[in-house]
């Protein structure tokens, strides 16, 4: 039997916290009745002997500690999951938000999955082509990777997601056993329409299931968000065998939430006010992304955080690059510049992409092409700086070629169309284009029998 317990001991924020309850688990979903009519529902967070805290996904709004009725569901958090969540929009905790019907399904799964077990694990190695050569080329990104992108205030975050989510083909999709699961955390309403309409518009809506929360919707919902997404991806992967391209943004938001709510409950706090449980916290998010050696689906994951004042080594950064396999870091100077993706590639590294290009996956001259560009590009940093203290005049001659090695790469590689599709061909073959800039001598990272085959095609 059920009970329901009609009076609470104390409200708090988005908390409720009630005495004398008994038989209740940490994680069990809560159902509130306000005055009779007014149903929210919640999620018990903290359990002291017969004292419960849980917090209300809608909010507090109107509720007393004697015109509300809760029950405890004995169960946790729950979505329903089928095929027909693509082509959908849904809150952080999975209630459809685009005026269509709720999810009629059978299958139902707790939001707090767990990561994949290492032993479980296949290793990745596919490539996956998003159409923009900086990631392509230079930090490539592998099937079942989890590759964050490091981003700032202003920057063009979002547009690279849209391109990525519109652009993406992984080897071995189809149109039937492709899809791509979008959630964002704390997103502005024009930022949530601009989502919607750019899948529209490009014809990828069908195949995504998009999981918002907004930036006037409650933080404990933000909590959530991307549990639910990442709950939706494996059941697409795992059990109907689907390649899976998860998209989260912004996982600052989430972080923020997340120190939000410890402050909330009173906990002890770490680095600049985040619980010291922030790594491991983010940890069970990221992990959930990957490959079992079982099954044919795979979970392919692209967080997308802002660095606070452009830090990365800000905890959140900071702590994402050491559970994760690599980041694409956004460079505010090539931003500044109109330079589209803004992409600082020195910084950025895959981890992963070393055994998942070359021959059999890419071209046999991508590993080499390269180490070439990343060196070239390097020394042009140098050379810069150095004409800033001498000028650009005094420079020798080979270091002018180094200098217009740069722009030509910024502006003719780097930079493209936020529609413009590349193939992995296409790209590189744009970075030899870049590379006939310099001396042929100067390409000491490529072996003299790749020179020979692609230096004057």
């Amino acid at each position: 039997m059920i009970k329901e317990y009609l009076k609470l001991d104390k409200i708090q924020g988005p908390l409720i916290m009630l005495d004398g309850v008994s038989d209740v688990s940490y994680g069990e979903f809560v159902k509130i009745v306000v005055d009779g009519h007014d149903v929210r529902s919640g999620k018990v967070i903290k359990i002291d002997g017969s004292y419960v805290v849980a917090q209300v996904f809608e909010g507090t709004t109107g509720i007393s500690t004697e015109n509300v009725a809760v029950q405890f569901t004995g169960k946790p958090l729950e979505i329903s999951l089928s095929l027909d969540i693509l082509g959908r929009t849904f809150n952080g905790v999975g209630k459809p938000i685009d005026g269509g019907l709720n999810i009629s399904s059978s299958y139902r799964e707790n939001i707090n999955g767990r990561p994949i077990n290492p032993v479980a694990r296949q290793y990745p190695r596919n490539f996956i082509q998003t159409g923009i050569s900086a990631i392509d080329a230079l930090m490539t990104l592998i099937r079942g990777q989890k590759l964050p992108i490091f981003s700032g205030n202003g920057m063009a975050h979002n547009e690279i997601a849209v391109q990525i989510v519109n652009q993406a083909k992984i080897e071995g999709a189809t149109a039937d056993n492709f899809a791509i699961v979008f959630g964002a955390m704390g997103v502005r309403h024009d930022d949530a329409n601009y989502f919607k309409k750019s899948f529209e518009e490009s014809g990828a809506l069908d195949h995504v299931v998009m999981y918002l929360n907004l930036a006037d919707d409650p933080i404990v919902e933000r909590i959530s968000t991307p549990r639910t997404a990442l709950t939706a991806a494996e059941y697409l992967a795992f059990e109907k065998n689907m390649h899976v391209l998860v998209v989260i943004t912004d996982m600052t938001s989430y972080a923020e939430a997340l120190r939000e709510m410890s402050s909330i409950r009173g906990e002890v706090p770490s680095r600049k006010g985040y619980p010291g449980y922030l790594y491991s916290d983010l940890s069970t998010l990221y992990e959930r992304a990957g490959m079992l050696k079982n099954r044919e689906g795979s979970i392919t994951l692209i967080p997308i955080l802002t660095m606070p004042n452009d830090d990365i080594t800000h905890p959140i950064p900071d702590l994402t690059g050491f559970i994760t396999e690599g980041q694409i870091v956004l460079s505010r100077e090539l931003n500044q510049k109109q330079i589209y993706p803004p992409i600082a590639i020195l910084p950025s590294l895959s981890r992963l992409m070393k055994d998942g290009i070359g021959a059999g996956y890419t071209r046999e001259d991508h590993v080499d092409l390269t180490n070439q560009l990343f060196a070239a590009y390097s020394h042009v940093q140098d050379i810069r700086s150095l004409a800033q203290i001498i000028g650009e005049d005094d420079l020798s001659e080979l270091d002018q070629k180094y200098l217009n090695f740069g722009r030509k790469f910024e502006e003719i590689f780097i930079s493209q169309g936020n529609n413009e599709n590349r193939s992995i061909i296409e790209t590189l073959t744009i970075g030899w284009e870049v590379l006939r800039l310099l001396p042929k001598d100067e390409l000491d990272r490529i072996p003299p029998e790749m020179i020979a085959k692609y230096w004057e095609v």
